[in-house]
């Protein structure tokens, strides 16, 4: 069974995982907010699209690689996004981010998860947002609520860490202004 993760937590997705972990899958989904009233009706708030970015950095907080829906496959070719959904509509996981932890270069000891709103709509727009990862297996090991509703576009979801031989998921759940993952930057060299 999943792990529900609330912000500030950590664990060992080595150790919770029920097979050896060597492929992950992060996913991410939300809904727009529905709106209600005669001019929404009208003229509505317009899709949500929110974008999934993972951060690669060495142990020092050096940025080696960005993967998002702008570059979908890290130079390594162990990161790979999914592609990018624009609207928020459907069931289930809305972008994913495929990790291959067995070629992995050694040189990376952190993945940060973002997410930001492409269109610069705020996170009040949205509702239902998760974060889960899943093993090779398609089991969902972990999930994280995102509940930061508010004026801010992006989120620093949860950071990956590798720790003697262990994936460790921190949730993070960070609000931050920014409408593309270059701009959380600060605020993730400054969390490790």
């Amino acid at each position: 069974m999943a792990i529900n993760l609330e912000k500030n937590s950590t664990i060992s997705l080595t150790k919770s995982a029920t097979v050896e972990l060597k492929k992950l899958t992060l996913g991410l989904g939300w809904s727009p907010v529905k709106s209600t009233g005669f001019l929404s009706a009208i003229f509505g708030d317009g899709d949500i699209d929110l974008d999934a970015s993972c951060v690669l950095l060495d142990d020092t907080g050096e940025v080696l690689d960005v993967v998002s829906y702008q570059k979908l496959k890290s130079k390594c070719k162990s990161v790979l996004h999914q592609g990018d959904n624009r609207t928020g509509e459907g069931d289930g996981d809305d972008e994913q981010i495929k990790i291959n932890l067995e070629k992995l270069p050694n040189n990376v000891t952190y993945m940060a998860l973002t997410v930001n709103s492409f269109r610069g709509q705020p996170f009040s727009k949205v509702e239902n947002a998760y974060c889960r990862v899943m093993d090779q297996t398609q089991t969902e090991v972990c999930r994280f609520t995102l509940s930061e509703q508010g004026k801010h576009t992006g989120i620093y979801i949860a950071l990956l860490s590798r720790q003697g031989g262990e994936w460790h998921f921190s949730a993070k759940g960070v609000p931050v202004q920014g409408t593309h993952v270059n701009d959380m930057l600060p605020t993730i060299c400054g969390s490790l």
